[in-house]
């Protein structure tokens, strides 16, 4: 049953704390919850673990995307995962100028009910829809910059498709850096990346890397972990070459060493007006001085250090697995630089 809209639905549909959270195929419905800016920049991620438990706002899908407004321009951080996105999407929160989206959940229900088998019309459809109410825009003259969840990647053709003037950046970890990552996360990324590799496996996306599926099982977690950061750049050089100048790579080492030109290249591939003191002003506030995930305090060089400590505790394996790795895509002509690099 649909519930009842406590403001009339144009009202509601201006006003983009309804965020478009979740779809419901069987209802033919989407959920909105309601998120301030204050909320948005509190959380680190749209989902329902951390918006909380309040009762949905549910409207019928045609109703609400015809009393929705005209969007705002939309651009993507596209990601690999492990790679600074949820930094650099919490970067954008630039009031007058940008909102970002930290990686809505209505776009993985559509991953969902693709592997759950829609077709493909309807998947394309809901898809168009979910992004325009996604890009209501938070205020008079501003952009959104949507970041995605990495499991979304298989939809980057779709979206940018259905969205020709948008401009997206690939953003990644280098491999060693990576593994290194899932591996100091213990279980919990261990559990992680094999889901991911399901996911992947599932898209087809796994079959360019000349592994037979009957040697998945003997894969390490580590390998598992390379197997999903190799599909996932190759996806990223098919993108570049299929965009062109509409995308853009980055790695994170580089936006930690150089957050500044990494910001201002960015700004100027979405065009957003930032000059450099309110550039400055991003780099030296509260955004790069914490933990984007949990909120911590981060020091100078301390991201660093917590790299440096992981690789010395699981410096080994992280080693043997790389160079297995670089093997794997060696055969399978995949570069481990992209293309398209966003700083020179």
């Amino acid at each position: 049953m649909m519930s009842s809209a406590p403001l009339p639905i144009h009202d509601l549909m201006a006003d983009a704390r309804w965020l478009a959270h979740r779809y419901d195929p069987g209802h033919d419905a989407f959920q909105f919850q309601y998120v301030d800016r204050a909320r948005h920049a509190a959380i680190p991620f749209l989902t329902d673990e951390y918006l909380g438990d309040n009762p949905p706002l549910i409207l019928r899908r045609t109703e609400a995307v015809a009393a929705a407004p005209l969007p705002a321009p939309i651009h993507f951080l596209f990601h690999s995962a492990y790679c600074c996105s949820t930094l650099l999407a919490a970067a954008f929160d630039i009031p007058g100028v940008a909102m970002g989206l930290k990686e809505p959940v209505l776009l993985n229900d559509l991953i969902g009910w693709r592997h759950r088998g829609a077709k493909g019309p309807d998947v394309a459809r809901v898809l168009d829809e979910g992004l325009r109410l996604l890009a209501r825009p938070h205020a008079p003259g501003e952009a959104l910059v949507i970041k995605p969840s990495n499991i979304v990647n298989p939809l980057i053709p779709a979206i940018m498709g259905l969205r020709p003037q948008a401009r997206a950046l690939l953003l990644h970890a280098p491999l060693d850096a990576y593994l290194a990552s899932i591996a100091r996360k213990g279980m919990l990324g261990r559990l992680w990346v094999r889901d991911l590799f399901g996911k992947l496996m599932r898209e087809g996306m796994l079959a360019p890397l000349g592994i037979a599926p009957d040697q998945y099982l003997g894969l390490t977690d580590i390998q598992v972990a390379a197997v999903g950061w190799l599909a996932q750049q190759h996806q990223f050089h098919m993108l570049t070459a299929q965009l062109g100048a509409r995308v853009a790579t980055l790695d994170s080492e580089m936006l930690v060493a150089r957050p500044h030109e990494s910001l201002a290249a960015l700004a100027r591939l979405f065009g957003l007006a930032l000059d450099d003191a309110a550039i400055a002003a991003i780099v030296h506030g509260p955004v790069f001085a914490r933990d984007a995930k949990n909120g911590a305090d981060f020091g100078k060089g301390q991201r660093a250090e917590a790299a440096q400590r992981g690789l010395a505790l699981h410096g080994e394996e992280v080693e043997k697995v790389a160079h297995w790795a670089r093997i794997v895509a060696d055969n399978a002509r995949i570069e481990l630089n992209l293309p398209r690099a966003l700083l020179g």
